[in-house]
């Protein structure tokens, strides 16, 4: 299961992502960006992976696809710090 909530800091836009990144709900997680970023164009976006436990093969793709667009990926886990270190790579 995943949830995903926009928030908006005052910063920029958020995405807080908790639970697993992973098969059915990657594609629910894209859509919710690509509709974000087309409503909000050049508005600085991140998402916070804070409580996400898991991401998948296809999440990590995902995920690599949003950092290469200026996406700021966080978070506070050993697990999903080392993801984003990979991916920043």
């Amino acid at each position: 299961m995943l949830r995903v909530t926009v928030e908006d800091p005052g910063t920029g836009l958020r995405l807080k992502v908790e639970g697993r990144l992973a098969g059915a709900w990657v594609p629910e997680l894209e859509a919710c960006w690509r509709r974000l970023s087309s409503q909000s164009p050049g508005v600085a976006l991140t998402v916070d992976l804070t409580y996400t436990e898991f991401v998948d093969l296809a999440g990590r793709y995902l995920l690599s696809l949003m950092h290469e667009s200026g996406v700021r990926l966080s978070a506070s886990s050993p697990y999903i710090k080392t993801l984003i270190a990979e991916i920043g790579k």
